[in-house]
Formats: C-alpha cells, sequence, structure tokens
C-alpha cells in the first residue's frame, strides 16, 4: 500500500489543546540472580513532550521498542509514569486518583493493535459493544440495540453482525468492531496503537480512510502510534519522531516530509518505498542507510541516543546532552547539527 501521492493534511487553524504531554518519563527495572538485584534500568520513555489539539491527530513514528506503546499506556494510566505531567483538557490528571480518574476514562479510548486479541471470544460482538453502552447510562434495552446498531453501521458493519461472535469475521471487520466499541462511551480522545499493522495491505487503506471519516465527523482528536511514515504523513496533522524513548524531531506533517532536519527522520523517509525511484535518487537513498548498532539500553552512552548510528556524528554528540531545540515556529529538533 503506497500513501505517496495522497495529500497530507494542512495545519492552518489551531484548535483548543485537548491532551499535553510534559518531560514524561518512564524507566522500567531489570533484576538478575537469585536474589533478583537490580541489574539497571531500561529507560522506555526518556522525557517525551508534545500536545495535541481538539480535532487534529499527532502521528507517533518510530522502529519497534522505542517507547511508543509505552507512551501510550502511561497517558491512558494503565502504567504509572517516574516523571512528567499529563494534562487532559487542562486537568493534571497524574495527580488523580483511580476512583477519580474513572469518570475521564469514557473520554479517552484505545484501538488496540491485535484486534482478535482484544475481543472477548465468549461474547458476541453486540454483547461487546453494549459494554460501553451500559456504562455510557443507556439502560434501556432498545435505545442500547438503535444505538449499538447505529455504530456498526458508522463503522461499515451490518447490523446482524451483533449476533456473531469474533472468530467468524476477518481482521479488518474485527478492527472495524474494535472502533464501534472505542466509539460507544463517546470518547474525546482515541489512542490508535498501530491498528493497521496485522492487517492485510488491502485492508489497510480503507480503516485508515474509516478513522479520517469518523474525525471529520465527530471531531475526535488521535495519538496515531505507528512505525510506518508513510501512513503516519497522511493521516496526521502533526508528526513526532520518536527513537530510544526521546522525540528527535517534531513538526507539522507537511515539513516533516518537505524539510525533514534529523538524520533519524531522513533514514525513515528514504526506506519508504517508492516504485517511481530513478537511479540517482536510488543512490541517495542507499547513502542513508542506517549503520551502526542502537545504544545498549542498559547503560547508553552520554551524549546523543543516536550517535552510534548517525552519520554526522561528532565529538559533541558523543559528550553532552542534546536538547529537543525550536529551529522555526513549530519545527522542534533533537540534534546539534541542525541547531
Amino acid at each position: 500500500m503506497s500513501f505517496t501521492n495522497l495529500k497530507m493534511k494542512s495545519i492552518h487553524t489551531h484548535n483548543p489543546v485537548i491532551l499535553k504531554v510534559e518531560g514524561l518519563k518512564k524507566y522500567f527495572p531489570l533484576r538478575r540472580g537469585f536474589f533478583q538485584r537490580l541489574a539497571g534500568k531500561v529507560r522506555a520513555v526518556d522525557g517525551v513532550s508534545f500536545e495535541i489539539e481538539q480535532g487534529k491527530t499527532l502521528g507517533l513514528v518510530g522502529e519497534s521498542g522505542c517507547g511508543k506503546s509505552t507512551v501510550a499506556r502511561l497517558i491512558l494510566k494503565l502504567l504509572e509514569s517516574d516523571e512528567g505531567k499529563i494534562f487532559y483538557q487542562g486537568q493534571d490528571i497524574q495527580t488523580f486518583s483511580e476512583k477519580k480518574m474513572k469518570p475521564l476514562r469514557k473520554k479517552m479510548q484505545i484501538i488496540f493493535q491485535d484486534p482478535f486479541g482484544s475481543l472477548n471470544p465468549r461474547m458476541t460482538i453486540g454483547q461487546t459493544i453494549e459494554e460501553g453502552l451500559r456504562i455510557l447510562g443507556i439502560q434501556n434495552r432498545q435505545q442500547r440495540k438503535a444505538r449499538l446498531q447505529k455504530l456498526l453501521e458508522m463503522v461499515g458493519m451490518s447490523a446482524h453482525s451483533a449476533d456473531r461472535y469474533p472468530h467468524e469475521f476477518s481482521g479488518g471487520q474485527r478492527q472495524r468492531i474494535g472502533i464501534a466499541r472505542a466509539l460507544s462511551v463517546e470518547p474525546d480522545l482515541i489512542i490508535c496503537d498501530e491498528p493497521i499493522s496485522a492487517l492485510d495491505v488491502s485492508i489497510q487503506a480503507q480503516i485508515i480512510n474509516l478513522l479520517n471519516d469518523l474525525q471529520d465527523k465527530l471531531g475526535l482528536s488521535y495519538l496515531f502510534i505507528s512505525h510506518d511514515l508513510n501512513v503516519v504523513g497522511y493521516l496526521s496533522h502533526k508528526v513526532a519522531v520518536m527513537y530510544q524513548g526521546q522525540i528527535m524531531e517534531y513538526a507539522p506533517a507537511d515539513r516533516i516530509f518537505e524539510n525533514p532536519q534529523h538524520p533519524y527522520t531522513l533514514a525513515l523517509l528514504a526506506a519508504i518505498p517508492n516504485i517511481r525511484i530513478n537511479q540517482k535518487k536510488d543512490k541517495e537513498n542507499k547513502l542513508k542507510v542506517l549503520g551502526g548498532e542502537p545504544p545498549d539500553p542498559l547503560n547508553p552512552s552520554p551524549g546523543c541516543k543516536f550517535q552510534t548510528r548517525c552519520p554526522f556524528a561528532e565529538s559533541h554528540c558523543r559528550k553532552n546532552e542534546i536538547c529537543l531545540k525550536e529551529i522555526s515556529k513549530e519545527h522542534f529538533i533533537r540534534c546539534s547539527r541542525a541547531l
């Protein structure tokens, strides 16, 4: 599948910020031996900051293992962060107890990578979605049935699907059901944790277009997590490029594609397949293929985390911590060379 020729979303207007993350950190302890002594800490998320506007999409992109899904779980408070702040509609939810957090969970939903694993195999699709409708406070059976039918039609499923079980559907259909379940509690923010990576290529564009249509109709905000920069560029208004727990580049989507600044972003863009590529461009892309090895997560070297794979790394990069700086309006980068 290729989204290369499709027009990317522009971001000329500014909406109110629905989610703001500041300096988010999560370190996982690693224990070894019979006595489970602390051998070190894996810095899964190491000072991540971004914001999402109402009705807009932020694409969070990076290689597997860079900490994208951990960020999603921290935002939903499925994991507790070590440091940082999470503001949802201006409220710092880091200080919220589980009781105080419960009403907000209706407003923040998640679509999982594996649609089959996220559905209860012993419940029909109707029973699964009606759970959310009960949480929303719809007690009348006829009202729930009408709302269930509307949700299924909204995601491109027939009303007869309600009486069937998850194993009776294809992967794409199950993901549509997962989207309907997320919509059942009328959320404002949906975290899409690699929702198309487990699907056939022919189905991926359908799900992307469905998410796009739902955003236009319902005014939803998305945090769209993926390792595919091509897909993220089509769906997102802004893009955050993540590597080893840190944001390396953060800018409007069109600027990331038209004027990328960080060497890691350049490498990700060079990895996008293009059947129209010419011989000269092919040679340029080969020069951008990443070498080296990622840093040891338990014992990272001082300085930039990308230094072991960066073709432009200098002595300054290996000694000093590089901070995320704004190089132009709304364009942030963590690289001393670009600064």
